[in-house]
């Protein structure tokens, strides 16, 4: 994977967007939250939520390290894109897009469609 096929990944997913934080992290997100990361600046670094269990076994991955600051919620930075194989690192930031996505604020539209409609009565009050 390239830098560039990264980026086409993660801005193909629905609703994604991108921007530039903190001086140099160009940061991929679904409503607001960040599902993916990439260091601009050396040392280079991708950055993904992996969930615990998956973090766990991704950090026995030489290249593969806690990310700093949310590392302890499941967030991993992969050094280079040679550290994973393509097919894994597209599974896994298909899965951090799915993973934040599921717990990123709908817009009040969307929410207020999603939840059930209160059954009116048929009969009328007195």
């Amino acid at each position: 994977m390239t830098f560039e096929s990264f980026r086409k990944l993660c801005l193909s997913m629905p609703g994604a967007t991108e921007d530039v934080q903190w001086g140099n992290d160009l940061l991929f997100r679904i409503r607001g939250k960040i599902f993916a990361s990439y260091n601009l600046e050396p040392p280079h670094g991708l950055t993904v939520k992996a969930g615990p269990e998956r973090s766990a076994e991704l950090l026995e991955i030489e290249g593969v390290e806690r990310a700093r600051y949310v590392g302890r919620y499941g967030w991993v930075t992969i050094g280079s894109f040679n550290a994973l194989a393509d097919g894994e690192l597209r599974e896994l930031i298909h899965s951090s897009y799915q993973l934040v996505a599921g717990k990123a604020p709908r817009p009040k539209a969307a929410a207020k469609a999603a939840r059930p409609q209160a059954r009116r009565s048929s009969k009328p009050r007195p």
